[in-house]
């Protein structure tokens, strides 16, 4: 990849981040994403282009509303951080200057699903939608669009058969539909021959992390299984386990 479309990547990557900010934060409130200007959720003062600097504006206003002095949400800056160190990754792994873009756009997806459900517990269908149009589009480009096709159709079929059999055995909701759509998508990413290995990198790691919080199982603890989906669809991608 040349230095431009890199410097391009790179400069656009924490406006991007800020944007996936926007998304994570209205979409599962049913807000409009594209017309309504950015405003304090505090004071509803309208933000100025100086208040939405990516990676700049917060901590020159150390992390408060310029008009009110309420505290913002410091995962908003964090996107914005995030959103270009994934950048930073997809350079590394390199390939064209099209297959870098592809890796980065199904990064910053992934870690807009994994923020989505770790704070709402929701997966907005806009975002999944994209996730499995960016896998099957690039799985088409490069010729492996059965096998990403058959992947999102095993993945999204076996959550939704888990779905409803868990439903039907306890008489309560145990997996939620977004994480049946979201499988659409990274079935699509991981083909049905690695989708075992995702939900079992998924598993581990979500089991880790509740055992490490809360010491133990409970059978009525809510679990944002999809940010560990996420997270292990990024780890399968960075050691070159999915289509992608």
């Amino acid at each position: 990849m040349t230095a431009l479309p890199t410097l391009l990547l790179l400069l656009l990557a924490p406006a991007i981040g800020s944007f996936l900010a926007v998304l994570v934060d209205r979409l599962p409130r049913g807000e409009d994403v594209i017309t309504q200007p950015s405003r304090c959720r505090s004071c509803d003062t309208p933000l100025r282009w100086r208040d939405l600097v990516p990676l700049l504006s917060y901590p020159v206003q150390r992390g408060r509303c310029r008009y009110c002095g309420v505290a913002l949400p410091g995962w908003l800056w964090l996107m914005e951080l995030a959103a270009l160190g994934l950048a930073v990754l997809a350079l590394l792994r390199g390939g064209t200057a099209w297959e870098i873009w592809c890796s980065a756009g199904l990064l910053w997806l992934l870690l807009a699903l994994a923020v989505s459900d770790l704070l709402w517990f929701r997966l907005p269908d806009a975002l999944t939608a994209a996730l499995a149009a960016l896998c099957l589009g690039a799985a088409l480009a490069q010729g492996v669009f059965v096998e990403a096709l058959a992947g999102g159709l095993l993945g999204s079929g076996s959550f939704l058969a888990l779905r409803l059999g868990y439903k039907a055995l306890r008489g309560r909701e145990g997996l939620g539909m977004g994480d049946v759509k979201l499988m659409a998508g990274l079935g699509a990413l991981t083909g049905p021959f690695d989708l075992p290995l995702l939900v079992l990198v998924a598993a581990l790691g979500a089991l880790s992390v509740t055992l490490g919080l809360h010491r133990q199982l409970k059978g009525d603890l809510a679990l944002p299984f999809g940010t560990a989906l996420s997270g292990a669809a990024a780890l399968l991608w960075l050691f070159e386990k999915t289509l992608l």
